[in-house]
């Protein structure tokens, strides 16, 4: 996802490559782990349909026609035309076409959006092919936030093409459509968790009204749109691309994306790097169970930071307790009566829930942290809101892009779990426990796929990779959204030999885009060199 443009450059590193809070619990009847896989998604064993020479279909043999860059569209989340690079290096943009249904790859096809700028050197003896982007989500679109990250990765270019897309369901890739700019408004402003029953009847009420909205707008594509899907797009691409492996850069989501791809195609994978790792072995409740733990520990260090400032820190109270208690009284507060936010906007409990998880994603939106909950202490909610809106792909001019109905549409393909409002009810005592702030707003996230049109194909992912050479699993100490414990659970299921875990010791989403040197350095000798870090290596 994306942020606003007056808080993209602090924020877009981060915030592009989040698992949505909300939308990450996904999916089976009743919290019943069984029932049929997504209608027309093939099984793991059909991949090698994938891997015929003219690729599914015939379409490995097609060619991209690369052109300049349009702008992005309102699904990407608009804006300009990206900007050449340093050098002159002008982005280009291409469709690849992919089946609908890999089960029948004769049948219809999609159009996916690729985007890619070429290495700076085409000598065969140095450049190694094209590095492929995913930046997670599930629903960010990688043709609109590779070139905002343009520069951070140009030491890449000099061996590689960088290349991303949007995958299924997002942006210019067949995406996903479900409810109206104005209906998407009303929908993030209702009460993200109910207290009364009147208060969950029209918390139900909403998903259901949302899933029918996508099935209406979107049904065509809604069965396909799922990670596995994904990930056989992503060997078409190496195909259409020219490579014999895959070269591979996932953060956040996509580190399950390449995980899934790894456990389908081992022996196509080049070298990989998963930053900002999603624990494969926990299901949709487990997973956002982590997540309230991840955004407290996050909360937490925010707040140690700002009392450790003394009376530099904007937010009343003489230590992080009080602090964080201070912000919960305004939470409490805004609950019963919203504030002033953005134009006739207010800030509600939800979005400024919202707004103080979107800052967390980096340490260097906290300043935006603390001064959104010191204004809107003080009656004024514009900057916590215009935070929220960053997180839910709304633009200053009111338009949403598709990252949130994208990542909906996805995970819940993906996952079979289903909550009812019960048991909803009888898990959120954890929530809480795990964190007052944060618990209560991703327990009743769990209801994401409640009423959803599609089954879901899975309860945890396969990602176990024999046969792959070595994948290097990157783990952050302070993430908040995808704890540090995924990294080595990711790399023990990859398995013996394959997944190679690094630790950064630091804060926020992801290690790369931290501009951690030491990072940076281990993660380039491998692109570029090959050279794998040994196993347990630490970066501080």
């Amino acid at each position: 996802m994306r942020t606003s443009p007056a808080l993209r450059a602090a924020a877009l590193a981060a915030m592009a490559t989040v698992l949505l809070p909300l939308a990450l619990t996904a999916c089976s009847k009743n919290g019943d782990d069984s029932g049929p896989d997504v209608p027309g998604s093939s099984p793991p064993l059909a991949a090698n349909a994938a891997e015929a020479t003219s690729g599914p279909g015939g379409l490995g043999s097609q060619k991209l026609m690369w052109k300049p860059c349009p702008a992005p569209s309102a699904a990407q989340g608009g804006g300009e035309a990206p900007a050449p690079l340093p050098d002159g290096t002008r982005w280009e943009c291409a469709s690849m076409k992919a089946p609908l249904d890999y089960a029948r790859p004769d049948g219809g096809t999609i159009d996916l959006a690729l985007i890619r700028a070429r290495s700076k050197t085409q000598d065969p003896a140095r450049r190694i092919g094209s590095l492929v982007f995913n930046f997670g989500g599930p629903g960010a679109s990688g043709v609109a936030t590779l070139p905002a990250f343009g520069t951070t990765y140009e030491k890449l270019r000099a061996r590689y093409d960088l290349v991303s897309f949007d995958p299924r369901g997002v942006g210019r890739s067949a995406g996903v459509f479900c409810e109206s700019d104005r209906q998407l408004d009303a929908r993030y402003a209702t009460d993200g968790t109910p207290d009364t029953r009147a208060d969950v009847d029209a918390f139900i009420k909403d998903a259901k009204t949302f899933a029918a909205a996508c099935h209406k707008n979107s049904g065509r594509e809604l069965p396909y749109v799922g990670t596995t899907d994904a990930a056989r797009d992503m060997d078409l691409m190496r195909q259409v691309l020219g490579d014999k492996k895959l070269h591979y850069f996932g953060i956040s989501y996509g580190t399950e994306l390449g995980g899934v791809y790894a456990h389908l195609f081992p022996k196509n994978v080049g070298r990989a790097v998963l930053d900002g790792v999603v624990d494969p072995t926990l299901d949709a409740e487990r997973a956002s169970l982590g997540q309230a733990k991840g955004f407290q520990l996050a909360l937490d260090n925010f707040t140690k930071d700002c009392a450790a400032r003394g009376d530099a820190c904007k937010l009343p109270g003489s230590n992080a307790k009080e602090i964080e208690r201070g912000i919960g009284d305004l939470l409490d507060r805004l609950e019963k009566k919203p504030v002033p936010g953005l134009g006739s906007r207010q800030l509600t409990q939800t979005l400024a829930t919202t707004g103080i998880a979107a800052s967390l994603y980096s340490k260097a939106t906290w300043p935006l942290l603390e001064q959104g909950v010191d204004e809107a202490d003080g009656g004024n909610g514009g900057l916590l809101l215009a935070l929220a809106d960053s997180l839910n792909g709304r633009s200053q001019d009111g338009r949403y892009d598709n990252s949130m109905s994208a990542n909906t549409a996805i995970s819940c393909a993906d996952s079979k779990q289903r909550f009812t409002a019960d048991q909803v009810k009888s898990r959120l005592p954890s929530f809480r426990a795990a964190s007052p702030i944060f618990g209560n707003y991703l327990g009743w996230g769990l209801m994401s796929c409640t009423g959803w049109p599609v089954a879901g194909a899975w309860k945890t992912p396969d990602v176990s990779a024999p046969g792959a050479p070595p994948i290097l699993v990157i783990g952050t100490t302070g993430d908040p959204a995808t704890p540090y414990q995924g990294s080595r659970a990711m790399a023990n299921a990859l398995g013996k030999g394959v997944g190679v875990q690094m630790t950064y010791e630091g804060q926020g989403h992801g290690a790369y885009n931290s501009n951690n040197a030491c990072v940076q350095k281990a993660v380039g000798d491998y692109l570029m060199n090959g050279k794998v870090p040994a196993a347990g290596t630490v970066c501080k």
